[in-house]
């Protein structure tokens, strides 16, 4: 059995990856519960093996990045960047170290704390990056002595299966398997009685699918689901400086990143300054894929016609396009950057993450009416502040209802950075010293006096 994978550059299938069977995937954990005691008790071997991983990729660096545009369509300046990160992220946590806080050991027992490996992993991961993406959970597994059974989005299968065989040529059998199929293989992870953990990153709804299968179980899950985050730029903002900005984060990765902006509220006084602005920035980003344009189309078919759909359903409501607005004309599935006033905050392609290159641009009265509408919804991502005075803009910025506020920027993520979301945007925290843990499970060593 096979999954078929289209180039969305095209719309057309150009290879195909296996299906994992339920026996193959029964298999794979075995072989993950078998590797688990030697691997979790040899720490500076996994240290070694990540550094070695790391370098493994980078030599690998110019067969991912083939792979990667050609599963995802995005030019090779971007597809890049995942490469790079892996190797950043690798390394971060190789030098990591994992705490053990003495807690007490005055007059009574020693009381000590340590972090053990929560054991088995399973992790599933979405197209939009998907070796960045399969690194997120590899690395911290691997630090923290954890073994990892992991599975890339059926439209994106074939880099993060070359990153498993990859890993396979320098960790011992069992540490990381990577395996490929539809939804009902990820259904049958979060399900599977042999992982201690669900690792998830997508969408909210399949996020509350995975915590509701891994509860039978009490696995720990880490979701890391979606975002609809509001930019709200102040009076005194500088356009000419912050449209671009924003503009360029709304629209990376053709606008399929959980973190960057989705909305954009600006006061009523600059409000058709802003769209000029805006529509400025829009006009200046070009289409394309692998060594063309830079800005890829949307990677997958269902993502397009979501994308397409909600645009129309705005402009018939009363909203207008002041750039892009309908699908462009060439084969594949681009939507150019698009531009969207006049929409209301009820309107759909506000009210939920859209996940495409269209940004809706709101109007507000005053600042704590913003903030307010910022944090009207369920998510609670990320969210930012803009303007020229930096300390207002954080006052308002910390206000934000949310996991990652932003002062001046928008979307950027770093190692050592712990992140996740507020509200239904996520459980738990990834990168970071706090992400780290999340892979273990707190054991108290009370050493009596006797």
């Amino acid at each position: 059995m096979s999954i078929e994978v289209v180039n969305p550059a095209t719309g057309e299938a150009f290879a195909e990856a296996p299906d994992c069977s339920p026996e193959q995937l029964d298999e794979a954990f075995a072989a993950a519960a078998a590797a688990l005691p030697a691997w979790a008790a040899d720490e500076d071997a996994r240290r070694a093996a990540m550094v070695e991983l790391a370098e493994a990729i980078v030599a690998a660096g110019p067969e991912l990045l083939d792979l990667v545009v050609l599963e995802t369509g995005k030019p090779r300046a971007l597809a890049e960047v995942e490469t790079i990160a892996s190797d950043a992220w690798l390394r971060y946590y190789a030098e990591s170290e994992i705490p053990r806080p003495l807690i007490s050991e005055d007059e009574g027992p020693r009381l000590e704390q340590r972090h053990r490996p929560v054991g088995v992993v399973a992790g599933i991961v979405p197209w939009n990056f998907p070796v960045g993406n399969a690194i997120w959970k590899i690395a911290p597994a691997m630090r923290t002595g954890c073994t990892l059974v992991l599975k890339p989005s059926p439209f994106t299968p074939l880099a993060t299966l070359r990153l498993g065989e990859i890993a396979s040529e320098i960790l011992p059998p069992g540490v990381v398997t990577v395996v490929s199929g539809g939804d009902q293989l990820g259904a049958l992870m979060s399900e599977h009685p042999l992982p201690r953990k669900v690792a998830f990153t997508g969408s909210i709804g399949t996020g509350k699918r995975v915590a509701a299968s891994a509860a039978p179980d009490l696995k720990r899950v880490t979701l890391e689901l979606g975002g609809n985050d509001a930019a709200i730029l102040l009076d005194d903002v500088d356009l000419e400086a912050a449209a671009p900005a924003v503009f360029g984060m709304a629209t990376f990765n053709a606008g399929q990143v959980c973190v960057i902006p989705k909305r954009v509220y600006v006061p009523d006084s600059r409000y058709e300054e802003a769209l000029e602005a805006f529509a400025a920035a829009a006009e200046a980003i070009s289409l394309g894929a692998g060594d063309e344009g830079q800005m890829g189309p949307l990677i997958t078919k269902p993502q397009y016609e979501r994308v397409t759909r909600l645009v129309a359903a705005a402009l018939a409501n009363g909203a207008r396009a002041v750039s892009g607005g309908a699908p462009a004309d060439r084969p594949g599935y681009f939507f150019p950057p698009t531009v969207i006033a006049d929409a209301g905050d009820g309107e759909e392609l506000v009210a939920e993450e859209q996940f495409g290159p269209v940004l809706p641009i709101l109007r507000y009265g005053d600042p704590e009416e913003a903030v307010a509408r910022a944090n009207g919804t369920m998510y609670g991502l990320c969210g930012s502040v803009w303007g020229a005075d930096p300390e207002r803009a954080q006052a308002l910025a910390e206000r934000l209802e949310c996991g990652v506020a932003y002062v001046n920027a928008h979307g950027e993520l770093l190692p050592q950075m712990p992140f996740g979301g507020a509200k239904w945007s996520g459980i738990g925290v990834e990168n970071g010293a706090e992400g780290l843990l999340e892979y273990t499970e707190r054991q108290l060593v009370f050493k009596g006096k006797g």
